[in-house]
């Protein structure tokens, strides 16, 4: 059976938007071949852990109907696993132990970075004898297990998306292993685990690529069949830059706390490095599953664009079911907003709006009065004083009406029609742009419309 995973670390304050497009793959090609997603917690770096971002991540990706198909698996709870399959490796040779102090390990890499070297491990302790090695275990000597890479050595993989890869071994590093500390690297935990996992399919970042051949070295070291590779590529952004959070936002809740649906992202990073057969730019998940094949994949870096999120974003608000959409904003704002108030409002910014979050700046206004003006409008007080002996004098208070009347004013007093709605739209709302200001005033009702245009020449 089919078995795909991601592998997240609860090092950030949630799931990155990048490993939730990784997840996106993960899950969708699984799906497709009938296999199932796994979600694995590497935690073994212990002294970056955040509280409570494992939580977090795992409750994104229930938000995204992305959820895993078997119980979660963290790689702290498996470190007698690990050293386990330490041991078979030193036992090898195809890993040594490594005494080497940080100390000298810097002097060491400043001496590379000196003389223009790639910076690796020397192997001095791969020549101890094993009575030292003893003797320095039995004094409990701080020390790491390292991987012991062939010199010179071309290491062949191939990627579905990228074709075969040949990394030649001098340029790859006798990798840590095994941490002072007793718990795994990624490099061991990955390979350990996706093989006990049964993992079919490792879809991951075109940043793994570099790391790759010391994975197919622990697989060839343990006697263990590769599994498929796909080395997706990474979002970048409009720039080609990578993305990262002191650029952007990049925690997938984030988009969601900010009115976007978890379709429509989903929808968007699936056109990310791949394009539906028949050009299509709006589909569903299902859909995307019935027609993607990783081998259509891109190796070219695709741009994330929030611009073009938030287009789609809105077509999905454009073509949702008035009563799916009013539930939502209910949803989205709590009790900030009546059930009436948004029944009303809502078929006249539904066009208009493109996240959930930008109802709240088109309908504030229904539920607060304006605390600031976009245009000073004292000078405008005598024209606010007719206007508001006129709404006095109406016994009748609908659009059709509203506009008839305030046009009047406006050829009465010969103002421009532009000017006239510009200064009585300012003086309800606070600002130059909101839904039809006829409509609005009729929402709001006259005696609500009259405070705040004596409030405006006040």
């Amino acid at each position: 059976m089919v078995k795909t995973r991601i592998a997240p670390s609860p090092t950030g304050e949630d799931l990155h938007i990048g490993n939730l497009y990784t997840a996106l793959i993960n899950w969708v090609w699984a799906k497709k071949q009938g296999g199932a997603f796994i979600v694995r917690i590497e935690d073994t770096d212990r002294t970056r852990l955040i509280e409570g971002a494992e939580e977090k991540i795992l409750q994104t990706l229930e938000t995204f109907g992305l959820s895993p198909d078997e119980p979660v698996l963290r790689q702290s709870q498996r470190l007698d696993i690990y050293k386990k399959h330490v041991d078979e490796l030193v036992e090898k040779k195809a890993a040594y132990y490594c005494f080497c102090t940080r100390e000298r390990l810097d002097i060491l890499r400043k001496k590379q970075q000196d003389e223009k070297k790639i910076p690796k491990y020397d192997k001095q302790c791969l020549a101890l004898e094993n009575s030292e090695i003893e003797k320095k275990l039995q004094e409990s000597v701080s020390f790491v297990v390292r991987l012991n890479v062939p010199d010179n050595k071309d290491i062949e993989f191939e990627d579905v998306v990228r074709g075969v890869i040949t990394i030649n071994s001098d340029n790859v590093d006798d990798q840590v292993l095994l941490k002072s500390d007793g718990f795994p690297t990624y490099h061991l935990a990955v390979v350990v685990d996706d093989y006990l996992m049964k993992i079919t399919h490792v879809i991951r970042a075109e940043e793994w690529i570099s790391s790759t051949p010391k994975h197919v070295l622990l697989y060839m070291a343990f006697g263990w069949q590769l599994p498929v590779f796909a080395h997706v590529p990474i979002l970048r952004n409009p720039d080609k830059s990578k993305l990262s959070k002191r650029k952007n936002p990049v925690w997938a809740s984030w988009y969601v706390e900010q009115g976007f649906f978890p379709e429509a992202i989903l929808n968007y990073l699936a056109l990310m490095g791949w394009s539906h057969p028949q050009q299509k730019e709006i589909f569903s998940i299902d859909e995307y599953g019935k027609v993607f094949d990783l081998k259509n994949m891109s190796a070219v870096g695709p741009v994330f664009d929030i611009s073009k999120l938030t287009w789609m974003n809105g077509e999905y608000i454009r073509a949702m079911e008035i009563k799916t959409l009013e539930s939502k904003i209910k949803n989205f704002f709590g009790e900030k907003y009546s059930d009436e108030i948004i029944n009303k409002t809502l078929p006249l910014v539904q066009e208009r709006i493109k996240t959930l979050k930008e109802y709240d700046e088109y309908c504030k206004f229904f539920i607060e009065k304006p605390k600031h003006y976009e245009v000073d409008l004292s000078k405008y007080a005598d024209i606010l004083k007719i206007i508001a002996v006129t709404i006095e004098n109406m016994s009748e208070w609908e659009t059709q009406k509203i506009g008839e009347e305030m046009q009047k004013i406006a050829i009465e007093n010969n103002i421009k029609n532009s000017e006239f709605f510009m200064i009585l739209r300012i003086a309800i709302a606070g600002k130059k742009i909101t839904p039809p200001l006829n409509e609005s005033m009729e929402i709001l009702g006259k005696s609500e419309c009259l405070d705040r245009i004596k409030l405006a020449f006040s």
